[in-house]
């Protein structure tokens, strides 16, 4: 299976949605599976709503939400971990604190 740059798809999309060419016209030229390019086409119009891909985002802002997203799972990991580890060395120090 043929890897494509996001610049790529870009590219080959605003072939058809700033230049207005037709889609078949476009995939022949860029040398993309007709379907694949419909599917570009297709996520960077919904990627304009603000529809959030799950697939790898082709627009500049559909990237940052992705990665911001991205990072708001990995904090939120890592609170849970210190929420753990507090609980469990606040036990300890309890633990600790009697047996004297």
């Amino acid at each position: 299976m043929k890897k494509y740059t996001d610049e790529f798809k870009l590219e080959c999309v605003e072939l058809i949605t700033i230049q207005g060419y037709p889609v078949r016209q476009a995939a022949e030229a860029m040398e993309v599976g007709y379907s694949t390019l419909q599917k570009w086409v297709r996520q960077y119009r919904e990627e304009q709503v603000g529809i959030t891909p799950k697939a790898s985002a082709i627009t500049n802002e559909q990237k940052r939400i992705q990665e911001l997203e991205k990072q708001v799972k990995q904090l939120e990991s890592d609170n849970n971990l210190l929420k753990k580890a507090s609980a469990f060395f606040a036990i300890e120090m309890n633990k600790g604190g009697k047996s004297r």
